[in-house]
Protein backbone atom coordinates (compact mmCIF):
# COMPACT_ATOMS: atom_id res chain seq x y z
CA UNK A 1 0.00 0.00 0.00
CA UNK A 2 2.74 2.53 0.67
CA UNK A 3 2.79 5.39 2.65
CA UNK A 4 0.13 8.17 2.30
CA UNK A 5 2.14 10.62 0.44
CA UNK A 6 2.99 8.34 -2.25
CA UNK A 7 -0.31 6.33 -2.62
CA UNK A 8 -2.19 7.02 -5.96
CA UNK A 9 -5.51 5.43 -5.85
CA UNK A 10 -7.61 4.12 -8.94
CA UNK A 11 -11.43 3.63 -8.23
CA UNK A 12 -13.04 1.79 -11.08
CA UNK A 13 -16.75 1.89 -12.03
CA UNK A 14 -17.25 -1.47 -14.46
CA UNK A 15 -18.88 -1.25 -17.65
CA UNK A 16 -19.04 -2.35 -20.85
CA UNK A 17 -20.19 0.81 -22.49
CA UNK A 18 -18.55 3.05 -20.28
CA UNK A 19 -16.29 2.71 -17.56
CA UNK A 20 -15.63 5.61 -15.11
CA UNK A 21 -12.27 5.61 -13.48
CA UNK A 22 -11.05 8.49 -10.60
CA UNK A 23 -7.54 8.56 -9.62
CA UNK A 24 -6.68 10.10 -6.34
CA UNK A 25 -3.84 11.00 -4.23
CA UNK A 26 -3.21 11.71 -0.75
CA UNK A 27 0.28 14.25 -0.44
CA UNK A 28 -0.78 15.79 2.83
CA UNK A 29 -2.88 13.14 4.23
CA UNK A 30 -6.07 14.82 2.28
CA UNK A 31 -7.39 13.35 -0.77
CA UNK A 32 -6.77 15.64 -3.83
CA UNK A 33 -8.08 15.01 -7.37
CA UNK A 34 -5.33 13.59 -10.02
CA UNK A 35 -7.26 12.64 -13.17
CA UNK A 36 -10.69 11.23 -13.79
CA UNK A 37 -12.84 10.17 -16.76
CA UNK A 38 -14.10 7.18 -18.57
CA UNK A 39 -13.17 4.44 -20.89
CA UNK A 40 -15.70 4.28 -23.42
CA UNK A 41 -15.91 1.17 -25.55
CA UNK A 42 -17.69 0.91 -28.69
CA UNK A 43 -21.22 -1.04 -28.72
CA UNK A 44 -21.05 -2.16 -31.78
CA UNK A 45 -18.50 -4.36 -31.67
CA UNK A 46 -18.10 -7.92 -30.49
CA UNK A 47 -17.95 -8.73 -26.56
CA UNK A 48 -14.37 -9.63 -26.82
CA UNK A 49 -12.77 -6.78 -28.87
CA UNK A 50 -15.06 -4.66 -26.36
CA UNK A 51 -13.08 -6.55 -23.46
CA UNK A 52 -10.00 -5.42 -25.24
CA UNK A 53 -10.28 -1.50 -26.27
CA UNK A 54 -11.45 -1.79 -21.82
CA UNK A 55 -7.99 -3.88 -21.18
CA UNK A 56 -5.72 -1.28 -23.26
CA UNK A 57 -7.44 1.74 -21.87
CA UNK A 58 -7.22 0.80 -18.76
CA UNK A 59 -3.50 -0.22 -19.57
CA UNK A 60 -3.02 3.66 -20.83
CA UNK A 61 -4.14 4.52 -17.14
CA UNK A 62 -1.01 2.60 -15.49
CA UNK A 63 1.29 3.43 -18.28
CA UNK A 64 0.69 7.14 -17.77
CA UNK A 65 0.09 7.27 -13.89
CA UNK A 66 2.51 5.51 -10.87
CA UNK A 67 -0.89 3.84 -9.50
CA UNK A 68 -0.28 2.25 -5.98
CA UNK A 69 -3.63 1.05 -5.26
CA UNK A 70 -6.75 -0.45 -6.81
CA UNK A 71 -10.42 -0.13 -5.92
CA UNK A 72 -13.50 -1.64 -7.68
CA UNK A 73 -17.13 -1.69 -6.80
CA UNK A 74 -17.98 -5.47 -6.17
CA UNK A 75 -20.36 -6.97 -8.19
CA UNK A 76 -24.17 -7.26 -7.82
CA UNK A 77 -27.01 -8.37 -9.37
CA UNK A 78 -30.82 -7.94 -9.48
CA UNK A 79 -33.26 -10.60 -9.82
CA UNK A 80 -34.94 -8.69 -12.74
CA UNK A 81 -31.85 -8.45 -15.27
CA UNK A 82 -29.21 -11.55 -14.31
CA UNK A 83 -27.52 -10.94 -17.84
CA UNK A 84 -26.68 -7.21 -16.73
CA UNK A 85 -24.85 -9.05 -13.96
CA UNK A 86 -22.99 -11.45 -16.53
CA UNK A 87 -21.54 -8.81 -18.58
CA UNK A 88 -20.67 -6.73 -15.43
CA UNK A 89 -18.42 -9.82 -14.67
CA UNK A 90 -16.93 -9.71 -18.13
CA UNK A 91 -15.67 -6.30 -17.57
CA UNK A 92 -14.87 -6.41 -13.51
CA UNK A 93 -13.06 -9.62 -14.92
CA UNK A 94 -10.88 -7.47 -16.95
CA UNK A 95 -10.08 -4.85 -15.06
CA UNK A 96 -9.21 -7.55 -12.25
CA UNK A 97 -6.84 -9.20 -14.78
CA UNK A 98 -5.31 -5.62 -15.88
CA UNK A 99 -4.42 -4.51 -12.10
CA UNK A 100 -2.68 -8.17 -11.61
CA UNK A 101 -1.06 -7.78 -14.54
CA UNK A 102 0.39 -4.30 -13.21
CA UNK A 103 1.23 -6.24 -9.97
CA UNK A 104 -1.36 -3.98 -8.15
CA UNK A 105 -3.85 -5.31 -5.27
CA UNK A 106 -7.51 -5.08 -6.49
CA UNK A 107 -9.96 -4.26 -3.54
CA UNK A 108 -13.56 -4.53 -3.72
CA UNK A 109 -15.96 -2.49 -2.11
CA UNK A 110 -20.05 -2.77 -2.21
CA UNK A 111 -22.02 0.27 -3.35
CA UNK A 112 -24.07 0.41 0.10
CA UNK A 113 -21.17 0.60 1.47
CA UNK A 114 -19.31 3.19 -0.39
CA UNK A 115 -22.66 5.30 -0.28
CA UNK A 116 -22.66 5.42 3.31
CA UNK A 117 -19.36 5.72 3.88
CA UNK A 118 -19.33 9.39 1.58
CA UNK A 119 -23.11 10.31 2.75
CA UNK A 120 -24.21 8.20 5.61
CA UNK A 121 -26.68 6.52 3.59
CA UNK A 122 -25.62 3.65 1.73
CA UNK A 123 -29.18 3.90 -0.91
CA UNK A 124 -28.30 7.38 -1.81
CA UNK A 125 -29.20 8.47 -5.49
CA UNK A 126 -26.41 9.85 -7.87
CA UNK A 127 -27.11 13.43 -7.27
CA UNK A 128 -26.51 13.24 -3.60
CA UNK A 129 -22.95 11.06 -4.57
CA UNK A 130 -22.27 13.59 -6.64
CA UNK A 131 -22.14 16.25 -4.37
CA UNK A 132 -20.62 14.36 -1.44
CA UNK A 133 -17.87 13.51 -4.48
CA UNK A 134 -17.55 17.34 -4.72
CA UNK A 135 -17.09 18.09 -1.44
CA UNK A 136 -14.42 15.96 -0.33
CA UNK A 137 -12.46 16.66 -3.32
CA UNK A 138 -13.17 20.85 -3.09
CA UNK A 139 -14.22 20.84 -6.74
CA UNK A 140 -15.65 23.60 -8.68
CA UNK A 141 -19.04 21.32 -10.07
CA UNK A 142 -19.90 17.97 -9.49
CA UNK A 143 -18.29 15.33 -11.35
CA UNK A 144 -19.90 14.22 -14.09
CA UNK A 145 -21.11 11.79 -15.83
CA UNK A 146 -22.03 9.63 -12.62
CA UNK A 147 -19.56 6.93 -13.71
CA UNK A 148 -17.23 8.82 -12.84
CA UNK A 149 -18.41 10.35 -9.78
CA UNK A 150 -18.76 6.72 -8.66
CA UNK A 151 -15.43 6.06 -9.61
CA UNK A 152 -13.98 8.44 -7.11
CA UNK A 153 -16.21 7.47 -4.15
CA UNK A 154 -15.05 3.62 -4.63
CA UNK A 155 -10.82 5.73 -4.64
CA UNK A 156 -12.24 7.70 -1.84
CA UNK A 157 -13.89 4.87 -0.09
CA UNK A 158 -10.84 2.87 -0.20
CA UNK A 159 -8.82 5.66 1.01
CA UNK A 160 -10.99 6.16 3.84
CA UNK A 161 -11.07 2.72 4.90
CA UNK A 162 -7.31 2.05 4.66
CA UNK A 163 -6.40 5.00 6.58
CA UNK A 164 -6.33 4.20 10.30
CA UNK A 165 -9.28 5.98 12.40
CA UNK A 166 -7.30 8.58 14.53
CA UNK A 167 -5.68 10.09 10.98
CA UNK A 168 -9.48 10.38 10.02
CA UNK A 169 -11.06 11.90 13.10
CA UNK A 170 -9.52 15.06 14.37
CA UNK A 171 -9.71 15.40 18.17
CA UNK A 172 -12.00 18.28 19.05
CA UNK A 173 -9.96 19.26 22.32
CA UNK A 174 -6.91 18.33 23.83
CA UNK A 175 -6.98 15.72 26.28
CA UNK A 176 -5.55 16.55 29.90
Amino acid sequence: MGTDAGRLVLGLDPGLAITGYGVIATPNGAPELVEAGVLRMRKDRPLGERLKELYEGLQDIFSSLAVTDVAIEQLYSHYERPRTAILMGHARGVLCLGAANAGLPVHSYASTMVKKMLTGNGRAPKAQMQHAIQLQLSLAQPPDPPDVADALAIALCHFYSTKPLQQILKPSRKNP
